[in-house]
């Protein structure tokens, strides 16, 4: 069988591209937690606060460096896989990259080691200052990413002429129709996912029973900031929706499984689209409810796949599914953030067993559900890599084999599978000491508390009706 490299470097930019994905998704949101930390650290002079930032520091370091390691050969991709398209977009995604590296990889590369090894050796200020510098770094490298993405989906400001796209405006291109639903959409997903992971770290210590004043206000102020992100992020979405429809309705067509045009169109709650027949199998709705969500009317008309020959589908079944498990996924986050928000009444937060060991599980979903969206995003592209003016099968390097393709593809797997392998050990190694200073450090054995603690270090224990109960050590 011959093997077609313009699908496996798909599949292979897809890998590399979601794997790198995770990361910098959560060092954006944890970037800013520990700046605010850090405020609230120099303002209140409590030493909970640094605890808090100490320990967060060290789990961003070692994600920041698996973003960075994983995120660097990307670039190598649009040159070895995708030369036409280097070629042809260079006018303007080369200064784009290039702003990206100088505005952002530099700032947070002069300041994160003052972040990462400055505490008690820089004034308070300067410390707090550096952790201000990194957040705004990632956040500034978000914008020039988010901007080169969006303008391949709403291309702007550029003309084709013999193949290559020249800039004829600045702004309209950096400012592209999408990018403002895209940056405001991928920033609040990545504080959401920052927020989950450390109320579900936070909710794993209180369980354990492990500085709870420190693990009980960092659940606490990551609930507040869930509850209110949560739902602005489906508001941002329904934004982000209407500019997809607007400008990319055979994505928003594939999203809902809607082949004809038509109105009163049906949200569907489960479907199997067959691309071949053009058509879905075993169908479950609510009538006209996907009508009402895009146009805000109940008989409003939606575009079908059918516009445009099959050709020029993107693959349906993967965008529609990967659509619901990001919209499935985004209900659960508001449904947490408000039981955390009824279970404030008595303090019972942190104390309940249950939603503990559902904020666990639930940060997880936060990862799941932007690799979703990324789906949804890249896949209903297809088969523009430039959309309406250059396909996938345009952009690929014209004397790049199959061999060669799947060759670099098994080398990433294994290369990223041992930098991911790396990165978890560490990680989990930083999670294992949590916020506890005083630890053996034995090289030939698992790490352990130097003092074990006893049921006098720790004021909860948790009784079976799931609620951490004072306990009384007498003259302790």
């Amino acid at each position: 069988m011959e093997l077609d490299p313009l699908i496996l470097s798909r599949i292979q930019f897809a890998f590399v591209v979601s794997f790198h994905a995770i990361f910098p998704v959560f060092t954006i949101g944890l970037a800013s937690y520990i700046a605010v930390l850090e405020g609230l650290g120099f303002k209140t002079k409590n030493p909970v606060w640094m605890k808090l930032s100490s320990f967060w520091t060290k789990v961003f370091a070692v994600v920041f460096g698996m973003g960075v390691v994983s995120g660097i050969v990307m670039s190598f991709q649009f040159g070895t896989n995708w030369s036409n398209f280097a070629q042809a977009s260079a006018n303007f995604l080369g200064p784009m990259l290039s702003y990206e590296v100088i505005t952002a990889f530099f700032l947070e590369a002069a300041f994160l080691g003052v972040l990462l090894f400055g505490r008690d050796r820089v004034p308070a200020g300067v410390h707090l200052f550096a952790a201000i510098m990194v957040a705004t770094g990632t956040l500034i490298s978000t914008f020039w990413i988010l901007s080169a993405n969006s303008w391949m989906h709403t291309p702007a400001g550029t003309e084709l002429r013999d193949g290559v796209f020249f800039v004829t405006s600045w702004s309209e291109a950096i400012f592209n129709p999408s990018f403002q639903y895209r940056f405001a959409h991928m920033v609040i997903a990545s504080f959401l996912t920052g927020g989950f992971v450390v109320a579900g770290v936070s909710a794993w210590y209180l369980l354990k029973g492990r500085e709870v004043e420190a693990n009980r206000k960092a659940l606490s102020m990551s609930l507040w900031l869930l509850l209110f992100l949560a739902p602005a992020q489906a508001v941002v979405g329904d934004f982000h929706g209407l500019n997809t429809l607007e400008h990319q309705p055979m994505k928003v067509a594939a999203m809902e499984g809607h082949w004809e045009t038509s109105k009163n169109v049906p949200l569907l709650l489960f479907a199997i689209p067959d691309k071949a027949n053009q058509t879905n199998h075993f169908e479950i709705g609510i009538p006209s409810l996907a009508s009402l969500i895009l146009t805000h009317e109940w008989d409003g008309e939606i575009l079908g796949l059918n516009e445009v020959a099959p050709e020029e589908q993107p693959p349906v079944a993967i965008v529609f599914w990967s659509f619901r498990v990001m919209v499935g996924l985004g209900l659960m986050m508001i449904l947490f953030a408000f039981v955390g928000l009824a279970l404030r009444v008595g303090d019972r937060f942190w104390r309940t067993r249950w939603f503990l060991q559902g904020m666990r599980f639930m940060s997880i979903t936060p990862f799941i559900a932007v690799l979703s969206g990324w789906f949804v995003t890249e896949i209903g592209r297809g088969p523009w890599l430039v959309y309406g003016m250059m396909t996938q099968a345009q952009g690929v390097t014209p004397s790049l084999t199959g061999g060669m393709a799947l060759f670099t593809l098994i080398g990433y797997i294994i290369v990223y599978s041992m930098v991911f392998s790396a990165g978890v050990y560490y990680l989990m190694r930083v999670l294992y000491v949590g916020l506890e200073d005083d630890y053996d450090e034995e090289p030939d054995q698992a790490e352990r508390p130097k003092r074990p603690l006893s049921a006098s270090h720790v004021p909860f224990e948790l009784h079976e009706d799931s609620k951490f109960q004072p306990v009384n050590h007498g003259d302790h």
